[in-house]
């Protein structure tokens, strides 16, 4: 028996469920809303490198399996704010030809039931709500807007300025990364954000990185009629006997087990976890999971095709904050592959206590055995860049649970497209290398992304008009279900080869408004 109502239910903190927290607060509506995990901790341990990286300090400890049934420990955590406490920040949209069906070497990206322009209003309030600092005009592929950014572009520190005046002298355009951090350039006094190098991967000790706790559920929870519960992991959802309706969420707190109802139930764990509570929720009415007659839930899981490289030269890299450049001029292809490629932009400043957790294969027998003052030296010479090309969704791809284990089968595709990106950035900087030397020095040891890294998770309960082949409709309303949503990436009926968070975002706002209607 249900032991508390409310009007609406939100399962989860992070860039779906916080923003959609933010957009129904001030509805007057009684809002409750479910955090698995605490908040994350202010403490000096947000800015080590050895912890962050090395120890995983601020993952889960559980562990899920893969396509082999061989357990592994993902790289999530569960935080008020979910994994935007520890995401780059990096906020783009998706081109407007990403909402269309576009064909690439490995198969095909289809089509979205909506538009680019159906989400256009909303990406300008997302910008505006995360804080997005940024240049238009710069970006060959960026979609049409009204305006400008809310802020100006994140300026380049000099060597990272000199990097992207070699690669325009190549010919290519590259723009100033779309950032949602909380800086002042102007008057650094009045400035949250210290422009410090220990950002892109970590939480922000100063909490100036725009993430869903500081920008939408702490706004949220100014309002009396909203109530967060931390620590309150749901078990599984239950239904009336007509499997129609979720009555109940059944909920382990600290105090022990309790179920709550509520009118409008929002699930927004994150594409996997979405996917499994709504799998574990099975019942008599719904024998393969809750929203599943399609057998559509779990399947077509995408994460990127992701690659980091560390650019290793001679000519050493000051830079404080170089996360700040992206190229987009293979986004479509390239004029010998006609197909897409993806996009490249900077990760954060490659640290000497991070080199001995991420060291690609190249260099992991040096880091292994390099004393920290080698360590310290290679971090100094280095430069590093991350490149995401499309997967496509496959529906062999997928989540599923069983014998109370969460289960990822996941095999990469559209590799080619992968290895040709990577390909063509390594000759781009060799160019770069060399033109800066008479005698040029470069080393460009790199890493396929593992499974682990599931960042950019998308896809396993994709939105349609068809039933049969989508799991929710057009307001990510489940098809199944009159009062059962889904608000995370789980939405995506194709992955693009941008960051997935600003769409995230930008839908929770437009779902949001939605229920607003609907609790009128």
């Amino acid at each position: 028996m249900a032991t508390d109502h409310y009007d609406v239910i939100i399962i989860g903190t992070g860039a779906g469920g916080g923003t959609l927290a933010y957009r129904l607060a001030p509805s007057g509506k009684r809002i409750l809303i479910l955090e698995r995990g605490a908040y994350l901790s202010r403490e000096k341990a947000n800015w080590s490198a050895k912890e962050v990286y090395q120890n995983e300090r601020y993952h889960t400890t559980e562990m899920w399996f893969d396509k082999e049934h061989k357990p592994f420990r993902p790289q999530t955590g569960y935080w008020v704010g979910g994994n935007t406490k520890v995401y780059g920040a990096a906020l783009l949209r998706l081109r407007e030809k990403d909402f269309e069906t576009v064909v690439h070497e490995g198969g095909i990206s289809p089509a979205w039931p909506l538009t680019y322009a159906d989400f256009a209003p909303y990406y300008d309030q997302a910008e505006a709500l995360y804080h997005v600092h940024g240049n238009r005009g710069e970006d060959p592929t960026e979609p049409a807007t009204a305006g400008g950014f809310p802020h100006p572009a994140v300026s380049y520190e000099p060597r990272m300025a000199q990097i992207a005046d070699g690669l325009t002298q190549q010919g290519l355009h590259p723009f100033h990364l779309p950032l949602g951090i909380k800086l002042n350039e102007v008057d650094r006094a009045l400035s949250s954000c210290i422009r410090c190098d220990t950002c892109d991967g970590f939480p922000c000790l100063v909490q100036a990185k725009a993430d869903a706790e500081m920008d939408g559920m702490r706004p949220a929870l100014q309002h009396a009629n909203v109530t967060l519960k931390t620590e309150a992991q749901v078990l599984r959802l239950l239904t009336s006997p007509s499997g129609r309706v979720v009555t109940g969420v059944e909920v382990l707190e600290t105090a022990g087990t309790t179920t709550y109802s509520a009118a409008i139930v929002v699930v927004a764990c994150g594409a996997i976890n979405s996917a499994a509570l709504l799998l574990k929720s099975a019942n008599d009415r719904h024998p393969h999971g809750l929203a599943n007659s399609s057998d559509q839930v779990g399947r077509h899981f995408m994460k990127h095709l992701t690659t980091a490289l560390v650019a290793l030269t001679t000519t050493p890299n000051p830079a404080v904050y170089q996360k700040t450049i992206a190229v987009s001029d293979f986004y479509w292809g390239a004029p010998d592959f006609p197909y897409p490629l993806g996009l490249v932009q900077n990760t954060g400043n490659v640290l000497k206590d991070m080199l001995p957790a991420e060291a690609p294969a190249l260099l992991a027998p040096l880091v292994k055995l390099a004393p920290g003052i080698i360590l310290e030296e290679i971090a100094q010479f280095t430069t590093g860049w991350w490149m995401q090309t499309e997967d496509l969704p496959d529906p062999a791809n997928r989540v599923y649970w069983r014998d109370d284990q969460l289960h990822l089968d996941y095999t990469p595709n559209n590799t080619k497209a992968r290895d040709l990106l990577l390909q063509r950035w390594i000759e781009i900087l060799k160019r770069l290398d060399q033109a800066e030397h008479l005698l040029p020095f470069g080393i460009y040891p790199r890493t396929l992304i593992p499974l682990q890294a599931v960042g950019h998770q998308c896809g396993t309960c994709r939105f349609g008009v068809d039933p049969a082949t989508s799991v929710l409709d057009l307001h990510c309303r489940t098809h199944d279900l009159d009062n059962l949503y889904v608000v995370d990436g789980s939405f995506f009926p194709s992955s693009a080869a941008v960051n997935p968070t600003l769409t995230i975002i930008a839908n929770a706002l437009r779902v949001g408004d939605h229920l607003l209607e609907r609790l009128t």
